[in-house]
């Protein structure tokens, strides 16, 4: 496992919900990002006990998190450990309640 990989694996790990993202919660750095925190919040999710990860600021984390999802986009939402996806899935999982409940860890 190369050294992002492992970083990555433990941010992944170590936080019940991780977003890797350009730019941060406070100051999203493209529109994808922005809505996926737009997102998080009105799953009432703090913005202050969210662990993203700029991945502007780390080439080797920007596309080792590509490498570890299989996914091509950013964002990228983890859950309890668990890949959920990018802005649009994360749209789609909110609009149906879906999102919520994996949030809440409700079934």
């Amino acid at each position: 496992m190369s050294d992002a990989n492992t970083r990555i694996d433990q941010l992944v790990k170590s936080n019940d919900i991780v977003l890797f993202m350009k730019g941060s919660a406070s100051f999203p750095m493209c529109g994808f990002s922005g809505r996926a925190i737009q997102i998080l919040k009105a799953c009432g999710v703090d913005p202050k006990g969210l662990k993203t990860v700029n991945v502007l600021d780390d080439p080797e984390i920007r596309q080792g998190i590509k490498d570890y999802s299989q996914w091509p986009t950013i964002p990228q939402l983890y859950v309890k450990g668990e890949f959920i996806g990018g802005s649009d899935i994360m749209m789609e999982m909110y609009e149906s309640g879906e999102l919520q409940q994996v949030i809440t860890g409700q079934s």
